[in-house]
Protein backbone atom coordinates (compact mmCIF):
# COMPACT_ATOMS: atom_id res chain seq x y z
CA UNK A 1 0.00 0.00 0.00
CA UNK A 2 2.81 2.37 0.90
CA UNK A 3 4.72 1.56 -2.28
CA UNK A 4 1.67 2.34 -4.41
CA UNK A 5 0.87 5.50 -2.42
CA UNK A 6 4.34 6.86 -3.16
CA UNK A 7 3.92 6.10 -6.87
CA UNK A 8 0.51 7.80 -6.91
CA UNK A 9 1.71 10.90 -5.04
CA UNK A 10 4.98 11.28 -6.97
CA UNK A 11 3.14 10.88 -10.26
CA UNK A 12 0.71 13.70 -9.49
CA UNK A 13 -2.30 11.74 -8.22
CA UNK A 14 -4.48 13.58 -5.72
CA UNK A 15 -6.56 10.76 -4.16
CA UNK A 16 -5.53 7.24 -3.08
CA UNK A 17 -8.07 4.46 -3.58
CA UNK A 18 -7.95 1.00 -2.05
CA UNK A 19 -10.66 -1.64 -1.81
CA UNK A 20 -10.97 -2.99 1.74
CA UNK A 21 -14.27 -4.63 0.77
CA UNK A 22 -14.25 -6.15 -2.70
CA UNK A 23 -17.46 -7.17 -4.47
CA UNK A 24 -16.35 -10.07 -6.66
CA UNK A 25 -18.26 -12.12 -9.20
CA UNK A 26 -16.92 -15.34 -7.68
CA UNK A 27 -17.25 -16.04 -3.94
CA UNK A 28 -13.90 -17.87 -4.09
CA UNK A 29 -11.78 -14.87 -5.10
CA UNK A 30 -10.12 -12.29 -2.84
CA UNK A 31 -12.74 -10.25 -0.98
CA UNK A 32 -10.51 -7.61 0.65
CA UNK A 33 -9.03 -7.18 4.14
CA UNK A 34 -12.00 -5.41 5.70
CA UNK A 35 -11.37 -3.04 8.61
CA UNK A 36 -7.71 -4.05 8.69
CA UNK A 37 -7.38 -2.79 5.12
CA UNK A 38 -9.11 0.48 6.03
CA UNK A 39 -6.60 1.01 8.83
CA UNK A 40 -3.74 0.49 6.37
CA UNK A 41 -5.33 3.02 4.01
CA UNK A 42 -5.81 5.61 6.75
CA UNK A 43 -2.25 5.20 7.98
CA UNK A 44 -0.68 5.52 4.54
CA UNK A 45 -2.97 8.40 3.54
CA UNK A 46 -1.91 10.35 6.62
CA UNK A 47 1.77 9.61 6.03
CA UNK A 48 1.69 10.80 2.42
CA UNK A 49 -0.85 13.57 3.06
CA UNK A 50 -3.23 12.30 0.37
CA UNK A 51 -7.04 11.88 0.72
CA UNK A 52 -8.31 8.31 0.61
CA UNK A 53 -11.36 6.54 -0.78
CA UNK A 54 -12.77 3.04 -0.31
CA UNK A 55 -16.02 1.24 -1.09
CA UNK A 56 -18.83 0.50 1.33
CA UNK A 57 -20.91 -2.51 0.27
CA UNK A 58 -23.57 -2.44 2.99
CA UNK A 59 -25.29 0.01 5.34
CA UNK A 60 -23.21 -1.06 8.33
CA UNK A 61 -19.98 -0.54 6.37
CA UNK A 62 -20.79 3.11 5.60
CA UNK A 63 -19.97 4.24 9.15
CA UNK A 64 -16.78 2.16 9.14
CA UNK A 65 -15.52 3.44 5.78
CA UNK A 66 -16.35 7.05 6.66
CA UNK A 67 -14.46 6.62 9.95
CA UNK A 68 -11.20 5.73 8.21
CA UNK A 69 -11.48 7.33 4.74
CA UNK A 70 -12.06 10.79 3.33
CA UNK A 71 -14.47 9.63 0.60
CA UNK A 72 -16.99 6.79 0.52
CA UNK A 73 -17.43 4.88 -2.74
CA UNK A 74 -20.63 3.17 -3.84
CA UNK A 75 -19.72 0.52 -6.39
CA UNK A 76 -21.39 -0.37 -9.67
CA UNK A 77 -23.16 -3.39 -8.21
CA UNK A 78 -24.77 -1.27 -5.49
CA UNK A 79 -25.86 1.72 -7.55
CA UNK A 80 -29.52 0.87 -6.87
CA UNK A 81 -29.09 -0.33 -3.29
CA UNK A 82 -31.33 2.42 -1.96
CA UNK A 83 -30.80 1.74 1.75
CA UNK A 84 -27.05 2.00 1.17
CA UNK A 85 -27.48 5.24 -0.78
CA UNK A 86 -29.60 6.73 2.02
CA UNK A 87 -26.98 5.76 4.58
CA UNK A 88 -24.31 7.51 2.48
CA UNK A 89 -26.53 10.57 2.36
CA UNK A 90 -26.86 10.70 6.13
CA UNK A 91 -23.11 10.92 6.74
CA UNK A 92 -20.98 13.94 5.84
CA UNK A 93 -18.08 12.50 3.85
CA UNK A 94 -18.15 12.99 0.04
CA UNK A 95 -19.53 10.06 -1.97
CA UNK A 96 -18.29 8.66 -5.28
CA UNK A 97 -21.24 6.95 -7.00
CA UNK A 98 -20.29 4.49 -9.72
CA UNK A 99 -22.66 3.80 -12.59
CA UNK A 100 -23.95 0.26 -12.81
CA UNK A 101 -22.90 -1.91 -15.73
CA UNK A 102 -26.52 -1.98 -16.97
CA UNK A 103 -27.77 1.31 -15.51
CA UNK A 104 -29.20 4.08 -17.67
CA UNK A 105 -28.05 7.65 -17.10
CA UNK A 106 -31.50 8.51 -15.73
CA UNK A 107 -31.38 5.64 -13.23
CA UNK A 108 -27.85 6.64 -12.23
CA UNK A 109 -28.86 10.25 -11.58
CA UNK A 110 -31.90 9.17 -9.59
CA UNK A 111 -29.60 7.05 -7.44
CA UNK A 112 -27.54 10.17 -6.80
CA UNK A 113 -30.75 11.91 -5.73
CA UNK A 114 -31.17 9.35 -2.94
CA UNK A 115 -27.87 10.56 -1.48
CA UNK A 116 -28.63 14.24 -2.07
CA UNK A 117 -32.14 13.97 -0.60
CA UNK A 118 -30.68 12.82 2.72
CA UNK A 119 -28.64 16.01 3.02
CA UNK A 120 -25.24 15.13 1.54
CA UNK A 121 -24.56 17.43 -1.42
CA UNK A 122 -20.98 16.23 -1.96
CA UNK A 123 -21.58 13.60 -4.64
CA UNK A 124 -19.33 12.66 -7.56
CA UNK A 125 -20.57 10.52 -10.42
CA UNK A 126 -18.25 7.86 -11.85
CA UNK A 127 -18.68 6.33 -15.30
CA UNK A 128 -16.85 2.97 -15.34
CA UNK A 129 -18.13 1.25 -18.44
CA UNK A 130 -21.39 -0.43 -19.32
CA UNK A 131 -22.10 -3.94 -20.54
CA UNK A 132 -22.84 -4.19 -24.26
CA UNK A 133 -22.64 -6.97 -26.85
CA UNK A 134 -18.91 -6.26 -27.34
CA UNK A 135 -16.54 -8.90 -25.96
CA UNK A 136 -13.17 -7.52 -27.14
CA UNK A 137 -12.99 -5.34 -24.05
CA UNK A 138 -14.10 -5.86 -20.46
CA UNK A 139 -16.84 -3.20 -20.76
CA UNK A 140 -17.72 -0.35 -23.10
CA UNK A 141 -16.64 3.00 -21.64
CA UNK A 142 -19.53 5.37 -22.28
CA UNK A 143 -17.90 8.68 -23.17
CA UNK A 144 -21.36 9.90 -24.23
CA UNK A 145 -22.20 10.11 -20.54
CA UNK A 146 -19.86 13.06 -19.99
CA UNK A 147 -21.67 15.75 -22.03
CA UNK A 148 -25.09 14.31 -21.18
CA UNK A 149 -24.44 14.32 -17.43
CA UNK A 150 -22.90 17.79 -17.57
CA UNK A 151 -26.05 19.11 -19.20
CA UNK A 152 -28.42 17.37 -16.78
CA UNK A 153 -26.64 18.00 -13.48
CA UNK A 154 -24.11 20.16 -11.66
CA UNK A 155 -22.36 17.13 -10.17
CA UNK A 156 -18.74 16.44 -11.19
CA UNK A 157 -18.14 13.36 -13.32
CA UNK A 158 -15.21 11.00 -12.88
CA UNK A 159 -14.20 8.51 -15.57
CA UNK A 160 -12.64 5.12 -14.83
CA UNK A 161 -10.93 3.86 -18.01
CA UNK A 162 -9.22 1.04 -16.10
CA UNK A 163 -12.52 -0.73 -15.45
CA UNK A 164 -14.09 0.71 -18.59
CA UNK A 165 -11.82 -1.13 -21.00
CA UNK A 166 -10.05 -3.59 -18.69
CA UNK A 167 -6.90 -3.93 -20.83
CA UNK A 168 -3.72 -2.26 -19.55
CA UNK A 169 -2.26 -1.24 -22.92
CA UNK A 170 -5.45 0.62 -23.92
CA UNK A 171 -6.07 2.46 -20.63
CA UNK A 172 -3.83 5.47 -21.50
CA UNK A 173 -5.62 6.05 -24.80
CA UNK A 174 -9.02 5.99 -23.11
CA UNK A 175 -7.78 8.22 -20.28
CA UNK A 176 -6.81 10.87 -22.84
CA UNK A 177 -10.21 10.50 -24.50
CA UNK A 178 -11.87 11.04 -21.10
CA UNK A 179 -9.98 14.29 -20.59
CA UNK A 180 -10.74 15.49 -24.11
CA UNK A 181 -14.46 14.75 -23.63
CA UNK A 182 -14.59 16.88 -20.46
CA UNK A 183 -14.17 14.54 -17.48
CA UNK A 184 -13.60 16.34 -14.18
CA UNK A 185 -11.34 13.58 -12.86
CA UNK A 186 -9.89 10.25 -13.98
CA UNK A 187 -9.59 7.13 -11.82
CA UNK A 188 -6.66 4.86 -12.67
CA UNK A 189 -5.56 1.53 -11.23
CA UNK A 190 -1.83 1.15 -10.62
CA UNK A 191 0.32 -1.74 -9.41
CA UNK A 192 4.12 -2.15 -9.44
CA UNK A 193 3.76 -5.91 -9.93
CA UNK A 194 0.35 -6.52 -11.54
CA UNK A 195 1.05 -10.23 -11.97
CA UNK A 196 0.92 -10.47 -8.16
CA UNK A 197 -2.24 -8.36 -7.78
CA UNK A 198 -5.11 -10.12 -6.02
CA UNK A 199 -7.63 -8.13 -8.06
CA UNK A 200 -7.71 -6.41 -11.48
CA UNK A 201 -4.03 -6.89 -12.31
CA UNK A 202 -4.70 -7.07 -16.06
CA UNK A 203 -5.98 -3.49 -16.14
CA UNK A 204 -3.51 -1.94 -13.69
CA UNK A 205 -0.91 0.43 -15.10
CA UNK A 206 2.76 -0.07 -14.34
CA UNK A 207 4.41 2.89 -12.55
CA UNK A 208 6.28 4.06 -15.66
CA UNK A 209 3.09 3.88 -17.73
CA UNK A 210 1.27 5.93 -15.12
CA UNK A 211 3.94 8.66 -14.99
CA UNK A 212 4.13 8.82 -18.78
CA UNK A 213 0.35 9.08 -19.01
CA UNK A 214 0.17 11.92 -16.48
CA UNK A 215 2.77 13.91 -18.45
CA UNK A 216 0.78 13.35 -21.66
CA UNK A 217 -2.46 14.38 -19.94
CA UNK A 218 -0.85 17.64 -18.84
CA UNK A 219 0.10 18.44 -22.44
CA UNK A 220 -3.41 17.59 -23.64
CA UNK A 221 -5.02 19.62 -20.88
CA UNK A 222 -2.97 22.68 -21.84
CA UNK A 223 -4.14 22.35 -25.46
CA UNK A 224 -7.72 22.27 -24.18
CA UNK A 225 -7.19 25.30 -21.89
CA UNK A 226 -7.58 23.07 -18.86
CA UNK A 227 -5.36 22.26 -15.88
CA UNK A 228 -4.57 19.03 -14.07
Amino acid sequence: MEEIAKIVKDGGGTILRGGAYKPRSSPYTFQGLGEKGLKYLQEIGAKYKIPTISEAMSVDQVKLVSKYCDIVQVGARNVQNYDLLKACGKQKKPVLLKRGMATTIKEWLLSAEYILSEGNSNVMLCERGIRTFETATRFTLDLNAIPVVKKLTHLPIVLDPSHGIGIREHVPTMAKACLAAGADAIALEIHPRPEEALSDGAQSLLPDQYKKLVSELKVLAKALNREI
